[in-house]
């Protein structure tokens, strides 16, 4: 079985006209497909109302009590519904999840983490993918559902975790490769045309990206913040076998263009 999965972040599921472009797209797409999204910037918008400050350290997200509340509500309830509900009006016959559905993913509890400055970090409900429950995913993609994933985990003890959406997809895309024999395409879908040289000059595309060019330009600092937990995870995918890896927007996911990871 040949299997996409398309993450999309950023200012695509922000407005509803990029969103609804992206959808069109989707749907059109052959074959069995998952949508895995993002929704930070609601997020964070939420937060700035409530008077709670979001706190984002290298393009990750730190995740208190009650930003734990806020995420759940956002990424879980409002994106995830509406993502739902457009893709049905597309025909496309989607089921909304979060990890703890059925226990599709299941996260440990980050530790703090030491930075590239050095700095110590306590991340707090933050979790990192322990496991994907492979079996449920195929039965149901096997049906002809599309899943549609929101990047909230659970512990298996009953606790929710706010896990980053682009480790979310490219774990999904990891674990359907090794334990269900599939051939998976990973698409990281979001604003830019790619990774670029210059991320206010779209002339910049970098066609393709190979690890060792990567850790060059992020030392250089040409790729930094978000990008930089989309490409350790874009390149983490193909080194566990996912068969082929893109950073592109919403326009590349018809016409193929973007940019495309080699190891």
């Amino acid at each position: 079985m040949n299997l996409t999965i398309v993450k999309v972040g950023g200012k695509v599921v922000e407005e509803e006209q990029s969103l609804n472009a992206l959808l069109d797209d989707f749907a059109s797409l052959e074959g069995p497909k998952a949508l895995v999204h993002g929704g930070g910037r609601s997020a964070t918008k939420l937060s700035e109302q409530l008077g709670i400050q979001a706190q984002m350290i290298e393009g990750r997200r730190v995740t208190d009590a009650q930003t734990l509340r806020i995420v759940t509500m956002v990424y879980a309830g409002l994106v995830n519904k509406n993502i739902v509900a457009q893709l049905q009006s597309r025909r496309v016959n989607a089921l909304g999840l979060t990890g703890a559905d059925m226990g599709v993913i299941r996260s440990d509890k980050r530790a703090p983490k030491r930075m590239s400055d050095g700095q110590l970090v306590d991340f707090g409900f933050v979790g990192d993918v322990r496991d994907v429950h492979t079996d449920v995913l195929t039965s149901l993609i096997g049906q002809g559902v599309v899943p549609v994933l929101s990047p909230i985990t659970h512990d298996g003890n009953g606790n929710l975790l706010n896990t980053n959406a682009d480790t979310i997809a490219s774990e999904l895309a990891r674990a359907m490769a090794a334990n269900a024999n599939v051939n998976v395409k990973l698409i990281f879908c979001f604003e830019k045309p790619g990774v670029m040289l210059n991320p206010d000059d779209d002339d910049t595309l970098i066609p393709e990206l190979d690890h060792k060019t990567f850790k060059d330009y992020q030392a250089q600092g040409i790729v930094a913040a978000g990008m930089i937990p989309k490409l350790d995870n874009g390149f983490e995918a193909l080194r566990k076998g996912v068969g082929s890896v893109v950073i592109t927007n919403v326009q590349g996911l018809k016409s193929g263009k973007g940019t495309t990871l080699r190891l």
